[in-house]
């Protein structure tokens, strides 16, 4: 193939992966899954890309990986030893320097002295990193593996800022989407426990004659006390009541 050619190729390749991270619907799945998509595509937008791994971040850049995923096996064991083993790597530099970071020659490379070695006696000789940013944030990552030296050009480069703004998007959309999940998940469970709290507060109330915060303040006491959950605690104070009712219910039948 020519090289006008290959760059026809690689434009038709880049315009179908911006496509299909248009079309990416997180819906349900978990936020991996969504990461694995991005990656995928980006595997296959990206001339010269072995592998790739997309990365979200929580809170500041270099401090906690919330989720990432990986295009390839071997990605996933660089991923751990960049975020978890070492927190060194070319992604974290990309993030810092928000600009995209390339390495030739990894296994040799002075700017991760631990990282790149280690890389280097998998295989891997290329990667070239680019931060995720969505309204001048970083929110993640994406790295790109080669097996060779030399394998991302000036064209690479560029293909990857174009796919790289897209993709920050789509990552990050993922990333609400999960956390509203989870919130939601969290105020279903608070809705389902509150019934059973509610009941407890009434009940101590009653025999106490305590406001409902002293009321709630005692449950959390005894939660506390007892290292167990408040709606536990709540739920066995209001069987208990019920179980004394039926029995003196039982008794008055009996008389």
């Amino acid at each position: 193939m020519s090289g006008f050619d290959q760059v026809g190729a690689d434009d038709s390749n880049l315009r179908a992966a911006i496509g299909d991270l248009a079309g990416l619907v997180a819906g349900s799945r978990p936020l991996s899954e969504s990461l694995a998509e991005v990656a995928g595509f980006a595997a296959r937008a990206i001339p010269g890309a072995d592998g790739v791994g997309v990365a979200l971040f929580r809170g500041a850049p270099d401090e906690t990986v919330e989720a990432s995923s990986a295009s390839a096996a071997f990605v996933e064991e660089i991923e751990q030893i960049q975020y978890v083993t070492l927190g060194e790597g070319p992604a974290f530099s990309s993030v810092r320097e928000r600009k995209p970071v390339l390495s030739d020659s990894v296994g040799g490379d002075q700017r991760w002295p631990r990282f790149g070695p280690r890389v280097g006696r998998l295989g891997v000789h290329s990667v070239l990193a680019l931060p995720l940013v969505v309204t001048d944030r970083v929110v993640g990552a994406i790295s790109l593996y080669a097996y060779g030296k030399h394998a991302f050009g000036e064209h690479a480069v560029e293909v990857a800022e174009l796919f790289a703004r897209p993709a920050a998007v789509a990552v990050h959309n993922a990333q609400v989407l999960a956390h509203a999940q989870v919130l939601t998940a969290r105020l279903q469970a608070a809705l389902q426990t509150r019934p059973a709290i509610d009941q407890a507060v009434g009940l101590i109330r009653g025999r106490t004659g305590r406001s409902a915060e002293d009321a709630l303040s005692h449950l959390r006491a005894i939660s506390q006390a007892e290292q167990r959950k408040l709606v536990d605690v709540a739920q066995s104070l209001v069987d208990e009541a019920a179980r004394r009712a039926r029995a003196r219910a039982g008794s008055r039948g009996v008389t």
